[in-house]
Parts: C-alpha cells; sequence; structure tokens
C-alpha cells in the first residue's frame, strides 16, 4: 500500500471500497484514517461518497441486519449490539430490524435451536438445558423466547426427566 494519497485517488479508492460491500460511516472513516488522510480530508471525502451514494447508514443497517439474520441466525439482541458497536443511531436500527420479518425470524429460531438442541450430547438434563441457553442467548435471542423453548424442549425429550 502506498503511503500517501491525494484526495482523488483517495475517492476513488475508497469508491470501490464501498461499492465492494455496504459500509458504516466509521468503516470508512477508519479506512480514510490508514490511508494516512486528515480529518479535513476525511469529512470532505465522506460528504463526497453520501452525496454520491456510496455511503448510506440507512441503506447499510438493513443490510447488515438482513445479513446476519440469514446467514449467520443472529438474533435482535445480537444485531442491534452489533449496530451500536458501529455507531448506527436507534432510529436506523429500528428500521433494520424491520427488515426481518416476525414470520422469519420465528422459523430461523425455532430451526436453529432445535438443531442446536438435538446436537448437544450432553446426558445431564441441567448441563444440556446450560448449553442450549448459552448457545441461543449469544446468537442474541431474547431470553423469554430461548427459556420457553427449553420448557417446550425437555418436556418432549424422551431422554429428559423433568427434573
Amino acid at each position: 500500500m502506498k503511503d500517501i494519497y491525494t484526495i482523488k485517488e483517495a475517492i476513488h479508492k475508497i469508491e470501490h471500497y464501498c461499492a465492494y460491500q455496504e459500509r458504516c460511516h466509521e468503516e470508512v472513516e477508519q479506512k480514510l484514517r490508514s490511508m494516512k488522510m486528515d480529518s479535513e480530508e476525511i469529512n470532505q471525502i465522506i460528504a463526497h461518497l453520501i452525496q454520491d451514494n456510496f455511503l448510506n447508514e440507512e441503506r447499510f443497517a438493513c443490510s447488515f441486519a438482513r445479513g446476519k439474520h440469514r446467514i449467520k441466525h443472529w438474533g435482535k439482541i445480537r444485531i442491534t449490539n452489533e449496530l451500536k458497536f458501529r455507531g448506527i443511531n436507534q432510529t436506523l436500527i429500528n428500521t433494520a430490524l424491520k427488515e426481518i420479518s416476525p414470520e422469519e425470524y420465528y422459523t430461523t429460531f425455532e430451526t436453529l435451536a432445535n438443531r442446536n438442541w438435538e446436537s448437544i450430547q450432553e446426558k445431564n438434563v441441567l448441563k444440556k438445558r446450560k448449553k442450549f441457553c448459552d448457545f441461543m442467548l449469544r446468537r442474541g435471542f431474547e431470553s423469554n423466547l430461548v427459556y420457553e423453548k427449553v420448557r417446550d424442549l425437555e418436556s418432549s425429550d424422551p431422554f429428559s426427566s423433568n427434573q
């Protein structure tokens, strides 16, 4: 990577960076800082990217939420936390979460929960329950959904005795 970029070169390079994949302002700013651009230049370039629609926080947030849910099977809590970490405001986060239909969310939750429950080889019911809950909560699903599901799974599991 070369050391010094003109504004024009930096804009060209960062346009490709944004066109390749949706980015948030923070990622673009970091990239520009790594290219040794100063704050004045960074602000100028970001304004250009927004104006030419290379950079759009709402589009980024929606794309991020859809992708992380469909591909990585994340729940709303994890998606919200990751978006906050990237400096996305709550209004855009709420808009992004609407991209996931309740039916799709519930189907993903059910599929993941059933697959995970089946995959846990633990014989001790308490340990199995803990492993399951930890996994689902780490994925960012709401605790009330997780605890309700674990009760259903335990009551229908022939190998677990209900305490």
